[in-house]
């Protein structure tokens, strides 16, 4: 293959890559969008093989086993795409691209398919053999005699909440700030505690959606803290009022998120001047939405809050200014 027919080839991968971030990845595109082009590519890249591996653990056509199975061989395609091997995958191509040019770790590709995958009880150990693949996460089962025998899966201490919060978003930051640049090493605890952030806005606002699937995110410790029993606070998605405690444990978690955003206020003036844009809007824009939930009183039960349209314009706009300020004078706002 010619040299000139492999760059269209790369091209047309990351075109493919950016038609799914654009199409599916709402919040992080907006940031995507106040990036120098070519590590926007390479954050599409990573958005694209994130997706992926998210639609084949949810592909609830397939029995769990099935999905398993599919996983494995797709990350097995990966690996071998990742080490040289031949493939017509858009998203390895371009994913394999963007990891060569900004020095992303193979551990951490492995650890965002174990974040997307925990469900299935995936073995990256043995389809990787990969160092730095973190422990699965300890659920327990909550078992309720006042929701009619129901049962939901929790965690127990916030360790464990934030060793999830690692794998599904942590990981995420951890990639993001290799694209971004950076030299001060103080950056990659801060973009984790950032991912923790992100991931318990997350949380608190799809309350609702997950204990109808029987999903308690919030530790049980922090409810026996404030005397709220896991059950009733689940069933206020069929309408109860919310108490002063429920609210109270909602609170509390609230100030915990915004206490971790303060390393992400901390983490911008560490990565490179052309990247603080993109970050600033991700990041406002997921605070945005947990002063949502203080502004609805913590109510997340009647209705699943967001932030508009015309809000992230706004922001998205404040970045794209910051960028072209950036471009001009070569110093950073």
């Amino acid at each position: 293959m010619s040299k000139a027919v492999s760059e269209m080839s790369l091209q047309h991968a990351y075109a493919a890559c950016r038609e799914i971030a654009r199409r599916e990845a709402k919040n992080f595109y907006y940031a995507f969008l106040a990036l120098p082009r070519h590590k926007s590519d390479a954050m599409c890249a990573v958005y694209a093989f994130m997706r992926r591996a998210d639609d084949i653990a949810d592909d609830e056509s397939l029995p769990m086993e099935a999905r398993r199975h599919e996983m494995q061989r797709w990350m097995d395609a990966w690996h071998c795409a990742q080490q040289g091997g031949a493939t017509d995958d858009p998203v390895f191509i371009a994913l394999r691209d963007a990891q060569r040019r900004f020095g992303i770790r193979n551990a951490l590709l492995d650890q965002l398919v174990q974040g997307t995958a925990m469900d299935l009880s995936l073995d990256l150990h043995t389809a990787s053999g990969a160092e730095g693949v973190t422990q699965p996460v300890a659920w327990i089962t909550i078992a309720s005699e006042e929701a009619d025998g129901q049962e939901f899966q929790g965690c127990e201490r916030f360790d464990e909440l934030y060793r999830y919060c690692y794998l599904v978003a942590s990981v995420v930051g951890l990639v993001c700030i290799r694209i971004f640049g950076y030299e001060d090493q103080r950056a990659e605890k801060l973009a984790e505690e950032t991912g923790v952030a992100f991931q318990l806005t997350n949380i608190l606002r799809d309350i609702r959606e997950d204990a109808e699937r029987g999903r308690v995110y919030l530790p049980t410790k922090d409810f026996e803290q404030f005397s709220v029993e896991v059950a009733g606070f689940a069933q206020l998605k069929d309408g109860h009022h919310m108490t002063l405690n429920q609210r109270e444990l909602m609170e509390f978690e609230v100030q915990r998120a915004y206490k971790f955003y303060q390393s992400a206020e901390a983490l911008l003036p560490l990565i490179a001047p052309d990247s603080r844009p993109a970050l600033w809007v991700l990041v406002t824009i997921y605070r945005t939405l947990l002063d949502r939930i203080v502004a609805e009183n913590f109510n997340v039960f009647s209705h699943r809050l967001q932030v508009s349209t015309a809000t992230k314009l706004r922001i998205l706009l404040r970045g794209l200014l910051a960028m072209l300020r950036y471009r001009t004078t070569g110093k950073a706002s």
